[in-house]
């Protein structure tokens, strides 16, 4: 649940009266940025190391150049794109702002800031390590919603200790004009992974894609689901699909498919023309052998009180009555 934050009870909140905005940020409008410079500094995330069981303190700053009041919503949430699964709790979910509930000042997930025109208010916040944090990198963010639009500043956490990037590549599949793949960090460290595509069929390769960079940052014990457009695939052939996925520090790791491209329109309409053939030649042998049928030849058939009577002689025609 949100909190209001009125601006002379709240501990470490503090407004700054802004000169004339800048002709580019007042088009943009608010903004939030790491406090200690505001939109000049030029921190593109707030960068914070602490063990397990340690409290952290930094602030956000959000600017109003604009003319009217502004109330901006925050709260702590996890980083990465909406492709990323939930995994292990990181950053954005330690963080806490001061806020007050029942009278009293207390720390809070969410908070409400209004913030005066051509004002900016400066948020202090904290991050809280849990005693069984892992070591390694616990990415985050704090989000800011007001206006209509969202924005957002990344937190960088590190809790010390051993740095072991680990990557695997895994449920590697083929199909709808597109290879589709996970990939899990199995480390301590964010990864940005490198990925390279090659796929060889029974005349020689039909995919060779270099490494490059993929547009995701992959946290510790995460989950992705990534896929690769494969848009022109052969018409028939078995194929041995290979990614090979890089990242710094070493790591490497591959996965791999097997695929066969059948024209299977082609082939039901063979694989019919085929039945039919069968059944007329079966037909055919099945006259022959009983001596009846379409497919017999005329003979003489003796009957009794006679000498002999001419048989009947049926005319091969190839049409089945």
């Amino acid at each position: 649940m949100p909190y209001a934050l009125p601006a002379a009870r709240v501990l470490g909140l503090t407004l700054v009266l802004l000169g004339a905005a800048p002709p580019a940020l007042a088009a943009e409008g608010w903004s939030v940025v790491p406090a200690a410079g505001g939109a000049a500094d030029g921190r593109p995330a707030v960068y914070a190391e602490g063990a397990p069981g340690t409290v952290l303190q930094d602030a956000v700053s959000v600017l109003n150049p604009g003319a009217r009041t502004l109330t901006v919503r925050l709260r702590g949430a996890a980083d990465g794109t909406s492709a990323v699964r939930e995994g292990p709790a990181d950053a954005g979910a330690w963080i806490a702002f001061a806020g007050r509930a029942h009278g009293r000042r207390t720390a809070v997930r969410e908070l409400s800031v209004r913030v005066p025109a051509h004002t900016r208010a400066d948020v202090p916040f904290t991050i809280g390590v849990p005693a069984g944090a892992a070591p390694g990198d616990h990415p985050g963010a704090i989000l800011a919603s007001g206006g209509g639009r969202t924005s957002a500043v990344r937190v960088r956490l590190r809790v010390p200790g051993p740095a072991l990037p680990a990557l695997t590549v895994e449920h590697v599949r083929v199909g709808g004009g597109r290879i589709s793949y996970d990939l899990v960090n199995r480390g301590t460290t964010v990864l940005v992974p490198y990925l390279a595509v090659h796929a060889g069929g029974v005349f020689g390769a039909l995919l060779d894609r270099g490494p490059r960079a993929l547009p995701v940052e992959l946290p510790p014990g995460r989950r992705i689901t990534l896929h690769e457009p494969w848009t022109d695939p052969p018409a028939l052939d078995a194929a041995e699909v290979r990614l090979t996925v890089t990242a710094a520090g070493g790591v490497r790791s591959t996965g791999a498919a097997s695929v066969r491209f059948v024209p299977w329109a082609a082939m039901a309409g063979a694989g019919a023309a085929l039945a039919a053939l069968g059944a007329l030649f079966a037909l055919r042998r099945r006259g022959r052998a009983g001596g009846r049928g379409p497919w017999s030849r005329g003979r003489r058939v003796r009957g009794e009180g006679s000498d002999e009577q001419p048989g009947r002689q049926v005319e091969l025609t190839g049409a089945v009555s």
